[in-house]
């Protein structure tokens, strides 16, 4: 299933399961204007395809302990592929990486670190340093407060304006 063969009831059955991971099969349906079945049939389908990544619950961390939260910028002593492919590789198996994204521009990444505290996240820093895997320079943004957080924005906004219909309170179509 490629973008164009989205259609509006496809579109709306993303943005209602991006607003509620856990709505029921029915109420999905419901929110859809369509019955169960082919309500299914097309979540079915949109999983496939590989539109729904997966399920998960957002865990309050600060509930179970300390967390801070680092941005990092780094930037890498050489620039070949094998210099990139070997940092990418190393962050990759970091639990307290949570976001690692390569930038043009001035700097090469930046991550998103949540550790206990600041000297966890030290520490953390101060092994990729020893590990050799191309670092170069780093700065250290420690998070004070969280503005806004969203995984990821609307699926209303990005598609053209009318493809998904306001959704139905009453009736269902088949």
């Amino acid at each position: 299933m490629r973008q164009d063969k989205l259609d509006s009831i496809d579109l709306r059955i993303l943005a209602a399961l991006q607003r509620e991971g856990r709505m029921t099969k029915s109420a999905l349906a419901e929110t859809v204007n369509l019955t169960p079945t082919p309500c299914w049939e097309r979540l079915k389908r949109l999983e496939k395809a590989g539109y729904i990544k997966g399920y998960r619950a957002e865990v309050a961390l600060e509930k179970i302990g300390s967390v801070t939260t680092v941005m990092v910028e780094v930037t890498l002593k050489q620039h070949r592929y094998e210099d990139f492919a070997r940092f990418e590789q190393a962050v990759r198996g970091i639990d307290e990486v949570v976001e690692c994204y390569a930038t043009g521009g001035g700097i090469d990444y930046l991550l998103k670190v949540v550790a206990r505290d600041i000297d966890t996240y030290q520490r953390l820093i101060d092994r990729l340093l020893i590990a050799e895997i191309g670092i170069d320079r780093y700065f250290t943004y420690v998070v004070t407060r969280a503005v806004k957080t969203a995984l990821q924005p609307s699926v209303a906004t990005l598609v053209p304006d009318g493809d998904i219909a306001p959704e139905k309170t009453s009736g269902r179509a088949g």
